[in-house]
């Protein structure tokens, strides 16, 4: 008997047998994974965005390995966390204050718990079929949950969380003349995990002043979106005044860390005692040591030729697939992007559902696995690319592509 349940201890990790053979990673450098048979891949997953500047970065292992060797977990305060957090607040405007937590769920629960205690109301209003985390509260209408698709006076809510359409500019007016209980709104600069469907032009303002003029807070998740576009947040990037916003993956290099920064006088509470944070692992001087050394390269990094490069991408792999009489398009940025059999663009859930193919998705990351190139096989699944990702790796990418498209027109063509 097994004892490890699913083989994983994330189901989003889950990946179809090929060949009868399940995939294990043995290890990581750069752009590429090996598996347990010593096959190895161009990696496309990357930590689900958490791997920006490739894996294994020997600045950021060396960082993590000497904090190790100081104390892995000293319990009272230490000399590296005042120090991430400043280098990490450089980042984020007038998102001053900083707490430190180990996960992306964690961050954007915090947030939550602090949005309540600012405003005093109890609901979170979350967009239908985006992804804030597994706990409770924000998993409630997540992609493919029955939820997540409602019609007009017919919404989802609980006790503490409520839904809204993405991209629904109407909706936002509807929601807050429904419910005078919303402490916050959460944001996402794209709904990324429902296949990165982008925001319409004006929306997220939208969104942000109508919640604002109803006495809610705005909370950015950039957990996935964080510093993948330049380094700091996209939500400011794009115009925002966020009164909270959720970081992690990126920030660490793949090493667990997140934190929460926020206004001041949102986050007073927690400074003075009146609202519980902990946690035994939050701010490890492992994780300190990973942000500033991972910041440190990205603002030197060159973002511009990165997004270039995802996009030169983007373009093969339609012109590709196109020359094999299959349609398909691309939605997001160069940098993370997501594959949607057919030649229309989703840009509401609604939408994304009805040309959802799953069947292809698993298709084609089968096909690209056999050629050494790992992709989620999730309809709504997101394709990214790392600072490592040299023109060398998109061209044997572009090759993968060709083989998996030609391998693909038998089954798909003119679908």
């Amino acid at each position: 008997m097994k004892n490890l349940i699913g083989d994983v201890s994330s189901a989003a990790r889950i990946l179809p047998d090929l060949n009868g053979e399940k995939l294990f990673i043995n290890k990581g450098k750069g752009a590429y994974l090996w598996d347990d048979q010593g096959r190895k891949y161009i990696d496309t997953a990357l930590g689900f965005g958490a791997i920006l500047l490739g894996h294994s970065n020997e600045v950021v292992n060396n960082a993590v390995i000497e904090a190790l060797g100081d104390s892995a977990a000293p319990s009272w305060a230490h000399v590296r966390e005042h120090s991430a957090a400043t280098a990490l607040a450089m980042h984020t405007g007038e998102l001053s204050r900083v707490i430190f937590t180990n996960s992306g769920s964690e961050a954007v629960h915090l947030a939550c718990r602090a949005a309540r205690a600012y405003t005093g109301r109890s609901k979170i209003a979350k967009m239908a079929a985006g992804f804030d985390g597994w706990f409770d509260d924000v998993s409630y209408g997540n992609v493919t949950s029955k939820e997540a698709n409602f019609a007009d006076g017919d919404r989802p809510s609980t006790a503490r969380t409520t839904l809204l359409r993405f991209n629904d500019f109407d909706d936002v007016e509807r929601i807050f003349a429904e419910d005078d209980n919303i402490a916050a709104v959460i944001l996402e600069p794209m709904l990324a995990n429902a296949g990165c469907i982008m925001a319409l032009p004006g929306y997220l303002k939208h969104v942000q002043d109508v919640a604002h003029k109803h006495g809610a807070l705005v909370i950015c998740d950039e957990v996935l979106m964080g510093f993948r576009l330049h380094p700091g947040l996209a939500g400011l990037q794009a115009g925002l005044d966020p009164d909270l916003a959720s970081v992690g993956k990126a920030i660490g290099n793949g090493v667990p860390v997140s934190a929460i920064v926020g206004k001041p006088h949102v986050l007073a509470a927690f400074e003075e005692g009146r609202v519980l944070r902990g946690g035994t692992f939050s701010g490890n001087p492992m994780a300190c040591a990973a942000v500033m050394a991972t910041l440190a390269q990205l603002d030197t990094a060159d973002y511009t030729a990165l997004i270039k490069k995802g996009d030169g991408l983007r373009d093969a792999i339609t012109s590709t697939f196109a020359s094999h009489g299959i349609k398909i398009t691309t939605t997001g940025y160069g940098s993370v992007f997501s594959i949607w059999l057919g030649d229309v663009a989703p840009m509401t859930y609604e939408q994304a559902q009805k040309i959802a193919n799953p069947d292809f998705s698993k298709q084609l990351h089968l096909a690209l696995r056999e050629y050494g190139v790992l992709l989620m096989p999730s309809p709504y699944g997101r394709l990214y690319i790392s600072f490592d990702h040299s023109n060398i790796v998109i061209e044997e990418m572009k090759f993968a592509f060709e083989k998996a498209a030609s391998k693909l027109s038998k089954i798909f063509s003119n679908a």
